[in-house]
Protein backbone atom coordinates (compact mmCIF):
# COMPACT_ATOMS: atom_id res chain seq x y z
CA UNK A 1 0.00 0.00 0.00
CA UNK A 2 1.28 3.47 -0.85
CA UNK A 3 1.85 5.92 1.99
CA UNK A 4 -0.34 8.39 0.10
CA UNK A 5 -3.22 5.89 0.35
CA UNK A 6 -2.72 5.70 4.11
CA UNK A 7 -2.58 9.50 4.32
CA UNK A 8 -5.87 9.80 2.44
CA UNK A 9 -7.56 7.05 4.48
CA UNK A 10 -6.66 8.83 7.72
CA UNK A 11 -7.23 12.36 6.42
CA UNK A 12 -3.72 12.91 7.77
CA UNK A 13 -1.56 16.03 7.60
CA UNK A 14 1.96 15.73 6.21
CA UNK A 15 4.59 17.07 8.61
CA UNK A 16 7.66 15.69 6.85
CA UNK A 17 8.30 13.68 3.70
CA UNK A 18 5.68 15.05 1.35
CA UNK A 19 7.90 14.02 -1.56
CA UNK A 20 7.89 10.37 -0.42
CA UNK A 21 4.15 9.65 -0.39
CA UNK A 22 4.47 7.44 -3.45
CA UNK A 23 6.59 4.96 -1.48
CA UNK A 24 4.92 1.65 -0.67
CA UNK A 25 4.85 -0.07 2.73
CA UNK A 26 4.37 -3.78 3.32
CA UNK A 27 2.93 -3.57 6.84
CA UNK A 28 1.22 -1.15 9.21
CA UNK A 29 2.29 -1.57 12.85
CA UNK A 30 0.27 0.06 15.66
CA UNK A 31 1.97 0.36 19.04
CA UNK A 32 2.99 2.73 21.82
CA UNK A 33 5.61 0.27 23.10
CA UNK A 34 8.85 0.95 21.29
CA UNK A 35 10.43 -2.26 22.58
CA UNK A 36 7.69 -4.15 20.74
CA UNK A 37 8.35 -2.11 17.59
CA UNK A 38 12.01 -3.14 17.71
CA UNK A 39 11.22 -6.76 18.57
CA UNK A 40 8.34 -7.46 16.18
CA UNK A 41 8.25 -4.69 13.59
CA UNK A 42 9.14 -5.64 10.04
CA UNK A 43 11.16 -3.50 7.61
CA UNK A 44 9.33 -1.29 5.13
CA UNK A 45 6.44 -0.72 7.52
CA UNK A 46 4.77 2.43 8.78
CA UNK A 47 4.16 2.99 12.50
CA UNK A 48 0.95 4.26 14.09
CA UNK A 49 1.65 5.61 17.57
CA UNK A 50 0.48 8.10 20.17
CA UNK A 51 4.07 8.82 21.20
CA UNK A 52 5.23 12.05 19.57
CA UNK A 53 8.76 11.92 20.92
CA UNK A 54 12.05 11.73 19.10
CA UNK A 55 12.60 8.25 20.59
CA UNK A 56 9.50 6.96 18.80
CA UNK A 57 10.83 8.21 15.47
CA UNK A 58 14.29 6.81 16.22
CA UNK A 59 12.78 3.42 17.12
CA UNK A 60 10.88 3.33 13.82
CA UNK A 61 14.08 4.28 11.99
CA UNK A 62 16.06 1.54 13.74
CA UNK A 63 13.38 -0.97 12.74
CA UNK A 64 13.76 0.26 9.14
CA UNK A 65 10.25 1.71 8.94
CA UNK A 66 9.54 4.21 6.18
CA UNK A 67 7.44 6.52 8.28
CA UNK A 68 5.38 7.29 11.37
CA UNK A 69 1.77 8.40 11.80
CA UNK A 70 1.00 10.24 15.03
CA UNK A 71 -2.56 9.58 16.21
CA UNK A 72 -5.05 11.72 18.18
CA UNK A 73 -3.73 14.92 16.59
CA UNK A 74 -0.32 14.63 18.26
CA UNK A 75 2.44 16.94 17.06
CA UNK A 76 6.14 15.98 17.06
CA UNK A 77 8.35 17.22 19.90
CA UNK A 78 11.87 16.81 21.30
CA UNK A 79 13.50 17.00 17.87
CA UNK A 80 11.27 14.30 16.32
CA UNK A 81 10.46 16.40 13.27
CA UNK A 82 14.11 17.18 12.55
CA UNK A 83 15.13 13.56 12.99
CA UNK A 84 12.47 12.45 10.49
CA UNK A 85 13.64 15.07 8.00
CA UNK A 86 17.34 14.25 8.42
CA UNK A 87 16.70 10.53 7.97
CA UNK A 88 14.32 10.83 5.02
CA UNK A 89 11.26 9.48 6.84
CA UNK A 90 7.61 10.34 6.30
CA UNK A 91 5.92 11.90 9.32
CA UNK A 92 2.12 12.31 9.38
CA UNK A 93 -0.46 13.23 11.99
CA UNK A 94 -4.16 12.28 12.15
CA UNK A 95 -7.00 13.20 14.48
CA UNK A 96 -8.14 9.55 14.60
CA UNK A 97 -7.41 7.29 17.56
CA UNK A 98 -5.51 4.01 17.20
CA UNK A 99 -8.56 1.79 16.67
CA UNK A 100 -10.27 4.02 14.12
CA UNK A 101 -6.99 4.53 12.24
CA UNK A 102 -6.47 0.76 11.95
CA UNK A 103 -10.07 0.32 10.76
CA UNK A 104 -9.70 3.04 8.11
CA UNK A 105 -6.44 1.61 6.75
CA UNK A 106 -7.71 -1.98 6.71
CA UNK A 107 -10.92 -0.93 4.97
CA UNK A 108 -9.01 0.99 2.32
CA UNK A 109 -6.66 -1.97 1.79
CA UNK A 110 -9.56 -4.38 1.33
CA UNK A 111 -11.02 -2.22 -1.43
CA UNK A 112 -7.74 -2.47 -3.32
CA UNK A 113 -7.71 -6.28 -3.49
CA UNK A 114 -8.17 -7.44 -7.09
CA UNK A 115 -8.94 -10.72 -8.81
CA UNK A 116 -5.95 -11.69 -10.99
CA UNK A 117 -6.66 -10.86 -14.62
CA UNK A 118 -9.89 -9.01 -13.89
CA UNK A 119 -8.45 -5.56 -13.43
CA UNK A 120 -11.38 -4.76 -11.13
CA UNK A 121 -11.45 -4.25 -7.39
CA UNK A 122 -13.62 -6.58 -5.32
CA UNK A 123 -14.55 -6.34 -1.65
CA UNK A 124 -13.90 -9.10 0.85
CA UNK A 125 -16.98 -10.96 2.03
CA UNK A 126 -15.81 -10.39 5.60
CA UNK A 127 -12.90 -8.01 6.01
CA UNK A 128 -10.08 -9.19 8.25
CA UNK A 129 -8.81 -6.05 9.96
CA UNK A 130 -6.20 -7.83 12.06
CA UNK A 131 -5.00 -11.40 12.51
CA UNK A 132 -2.27 -13.18 14.41
CA UNK A 133 -1.17 -16.75 15.09
CA UNK A 134 0.15 -18.30 18.30
CA UNK A 135 1.25 -21.71 19.59
CA UNK A 136 0.60 -23.23 23.01
CA UNK A 137 2.69 -26.14 24.29
CA UNK A 138 0.98 -28.69 26.50
CA UNK A 139 2.24 -29.33 30.06
CA UNK A 140 4.30 -26.12 29.99
CA UNK A 141 2.89 -24.52 33.13
CA UNK A 142 5.80 -22.06 33.29
CA UNK A 143 4.53 -20.35 30.13
CA UNK A 144 0.84 -20.94 30.69
CA UNK A 145 -1.06 -17.71 30.08
CA UNK A 146 1.55 -16.05 27.88
CA UNK A 147 -0.54 -16.34 24.71
CA UNK A 148 -3.62 -14.94 26.47
CA UNK A 149 -1.52 -12.09 27.85
CA UNK A 150 -0.21 -11.23 24.39
CA UNK A 151 -3.71 -11.27 22.88
CA UNK A 152 -4.97 -9.02 25.67
CA UNK A 153 -2.09 -6.62 25.08
CA UNK A 154 -2.74 -6.49 21.32
CA UNK A 155 -6.46 -5.76 21.77
CA UNK A 156 -5.75 -3.05 24.36
CA UNK A 157 -3.27 -1.36 22.02
CA UNK A 158 -5.82 -1.37 19.22
CA UNK A 159 -8.20 0.43 21.58
CA UNK A 160 -11.09 -1.95 22.19
CA UNK A 161 -13.44 -1.36 25.12
CA UNK A 162 -11.76 -2.65 28.32
CA UNK A 163 -14.80 -4.77 29.21
CA UNK A 164 -14.64 -6.52 25.84
CA UNK A 165 -10.89 -7.05 26.15
CA UNK A 166 -11.41 -8.58 29.61
CA UNK A 167 -13.99 -11.05 28.25
CA UNK A 168 -11.67 -12.09 25.42
CA UNK A 169 -8.71 -12.42 27.79
CA UNK A 170 -10.60 -14.57 30.31
CA UNK A 171 -11.98 -16.86 27.61
CA UNK A 172 -8.61 -17.24 25.91
CA UNK A 173 -6.88 -17.93 29.22
CA UNK A 174 -9.39 -20.66 30.12
CA UNK A 175 -8.84 -22.24 26.70
CA UNK A 176 -5.09 -21.96 27.04
CA UNK A 177 -5.11 -23.65 30.44
CA UNK A 178 -7.17 -26.52 29.03
CA UNK A 179 -4.47 -27.05 26.41
CA UNK A 180 -1.66 -26.92 28.96
CA UNK A 181 -3.43 -29.43 31.20
CA UNK A 182 -4.92 -31.84 28.68
CA UNK A 183 -3.27 -31.55 25.23
CA UNK A 184 0.13 -31.89 23.58
CA UNK A 185 0.00 -28.53 21.85
CA UNK A 186 -2.40 -26.16 20.12
CA UNK A 187 -2.52 -23.61 17.33
CA UNK A 188 -4.32 -20.37 18.16
CA UNK A 189 -5.67 -17.91 15.61
CA UNK A 190 -6.87 -14.41 16.50
CA UNK A 191 -8.99 -12.61 13.89
CA UNK A 192 -10.62 -9.19 14.11
CA UNK A 193 -13.31 -8.05 11.66
CA UNK A 194 -15.48 -4.92 11.77
CA UNK A 195 -18.18 -6.94 13.56
CA UNK A 196 -16.39 -9.38 15.81
CA UNK A 197 -13.28 -10.76 17.48
CA UNK A 198 -12.71 -14.48 16.94
CA UNK A 199 -10.29 -16.74 18.77
CA UNK A 200 -9.85 -20.30 17.48
CA UNK A 201 -7.93 -22.80 19.64
CA UNK A 202 -7.22 -26.05 17.80
CA UNK A 203 -5.41 -28.61 19.97
CA UNK A 204 -3.78 -31.98 19.55
CA UNK A 205 -4.78 -34.03 22.56
CA UNK A 206 -7.02 -36.57 24.17
CA UNK A 207 -10.24 -35.03 22.95
CA UNK A 208 -13.52 -34.80 24.88
CA UNK A 209 -15.69 -37.95 24.99
CA UNK A 210 -18.84 -36.04 26.03
CA UNK A 211 -18.87 -32.33 25.17
CA UNK A 212 -22.24 -31.76 26.81
CA UNK A 213 -20.95 -33.17 30.08
CA UNK A 214 -17.74 -31.11 29.81
CA UNK A 215 -19.86 -27.95 29.54
CA UNK A 216 -21.37 -28.55 32.98
CA UNK A 217 -20.01 -26.41 35.81
CA UNK A 218 -17.82 -28.41 38.17
CA UNK A 219 -17.12 -31.32 35.83
CA UNK A 220 -13.38 -31.90 35.59
CA UNK A 221 -10.81 -34.50 34.57
CA UNK A 222 -7.92 -32.59 36.15
CA UNK A 223 -5.41 -34.56 38.18
CA UNK A 224 -4.72 -33.92 41.87
CA UNK A 225 -1.43 -32.33 40.85
CA UNK A 226 -3.24 -29.84 38.61
CA UNK A 227 -5.74 -29.06 41.34
CA UNK A 228 -2.93 -28.48 43.80
CA UNK A 229 -1.66 -25.75 41.46
CA UNK A 230 -5.09 -24.10 41.49
CA UNK A 231 -6.31 -25.40 38.12
CA UNK A 232 -9.04 -27.82 37.07
CA UNK A 233 -12.08 -26.63 39.02
CA UNK A 234 -14.37 -27.57 36.17
CA UNK A 235 -15.20 -23.99 35.19
CA UNK A 236 -13.11 -23.73 32.02
CA UNK A 237 -15.62 -24.29 29.21
CA UNK A 238 -18.58 -22.86 31.17
CA UNK A 239 -16.56 -19.71 31.85
CA UNK A 240 -15.69 -19.37 28.15
CA UNK A 241 -19.37 -19.74 27.25
CA UNK A 242 -20.33 -17.15 29.88
CA UNK A 243 -17.87 -14.55 28.61
CA UNK A 244 -18.26 -15.08 24.86
CA UNK A 245 -21.13 -14.33 22.49
CA UNK A 246 -20.75 -17.64 20.69
CA UNK A 247 -18.82 -20.80 21.53
CA UNK A 248 -18.54 -23.79 19.21
CA UNK A 249 -16.81 -26.91 20.54
CA UNK A 250 -15.91 -29.82 18.30
CA UNK A 251 -13.85 -32.73 19.56
CA UNK A 252 -12.68 -36.18 18.51
CA UNK A 253 -11.35 -38.64 21.07
CA UNK A 254 -7.69 -39.39 20.49
CA UNK A 255 -7.20 -36.47 18.11
CA UNK A 256 -8.07 -33.19 19.80
CA UNK A 257 -10.51 -30.37 20.41
CA UNK A 258 -11.33 -27.18 18.55
CA UNK A 259 -12.79 -24.11 20.28
CA UNK A 260 -14.22 -21.37 18.10
CA UNK A 261 -14.91 -18.39 20.36
CA UNK A 262 -16.58 -15.22 19.07
CA UNK A 263 -17.21 -11.81 20.58
CA UNK A 264 -19.47 -9.22 19.02
CA UNK A 265 -18.05 -5.70 18.65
Amino acid sequence: MKIETIKDALAAEVIEGGDKLELSVDHVYASDLMSDVLAFGKPDSILLTGLATQQAIISAHMAEFKGVVLIRGKRPKDGAEKFARDNHMVLLTTELDMYDACIKIASRESREITVPGSGQSVPKSEEILFSNHFTIEGSDFAKAGMVSTEIKSVLKKIGFDPKLVRRVAISTYEGEMNVVMHARRAEVDLRVTPKMIEVVIDDEGKGIPDVEQAMQEGFTTATEEMRAMGFGSGMGLPNIKKNSDDLQVTSEVGKGTRLQIRFNI
